[in-house]
């Protein structure tokens, strides 16, 4: 297979395997949504998901965020790991949103990455799955399935990201990197992945895998 016949397959397995996916983080809203992002960062959605209740207890809005105290925020979400960095960085963007978006969640690229603690790729996830903006978010999980699949040999997840955007049609996108994320923690594992069983690999091949990223944990 060449690169369009390959990206043509796996979309159309992606399809079969997961035709309805959701939303793996739990949240309300936008701004739940985006607090959820970014507690994300190296640690799984389910922990996630196990934490932000009580947290959206507390508060589930800029207004009210805004108010708890920094240490209040970092005890709550300490089992996410890094909880010093993201209770400030929660507690400052949702000062920001109050004073300049009304306490309410911007829908463009760069007021998102303008906030304290949000990166690219946490703002192309707010814009897919919040607004519905096409947006590739590509993560090092995407970027090691893509790259495997011979469809990137980009370096880092930027040069991934416009690859994948290059192969395939805008409108698939918000749907499509949500499909390879669960597709990659039940069937392409960076480790124990058995290409002969895998119902992508076993039909495109498989690329030797970066070193780094076979290190890396396959759910997240």
């Amino acid at each position: 297979m060449n690169k369009s016949e390959k990206a043509g397959f796996v979309v159309q397995k992606l399809e079969e395997i997961y035709p309805d996916v959701p939303i793996p983080l739990d949240h309300h809203s936008p701004y739940t949504l985006l607090v959820a992002v970014l507690l994300s960062a190296q640690c799984t959605d389910e922990r996630v998901n196990k934490i932000t209740p009580a947290l959206f207890v507390e508060a589930d809005n800029a207004f009210d965020m805004a108010q708890v105290p920094v240490e209040e925020i970092k005890e709550i979400i300490r089992p996410c790991g890094l909880s010093p960095m993201k209770s400030k960085s929660i507690s400052e963007l949702s000062r920001i949103l109050v004073d300049k978006y009304n306490g309410e969640v911007p829908d463009n690229m760069e007021a998102l990455e303008a906030l304290p603690g949000v990166g690219h790729k946490t703002a192309s996830v707010v814009m897919s799955q919040a607004f519905g903006v096409p947006s590739f978010p590509v993560d090092t999980h995407i970027h090691r399935l893509i790259y495997r699949w011979g469809l990137s040999n980009g370096k880092n997840v930027q040069q991934t990201e416009k690859d994948c955007k290059r192969l395939f049609n805008e409108a698939l996108w918000n749907k499509l990197h949500l499909q390879i994320i669960f597709f990659g923690r039940q069937y392409c594992p960076a480790r124990g992945h058995n290409p002969h069983e895998c119902p992508i690999c076993s039909r495109i091949g498989r690329k030797p895998m970066f070193r780094n990223f076979d290190l890396k944990p396959a759910n997240k």
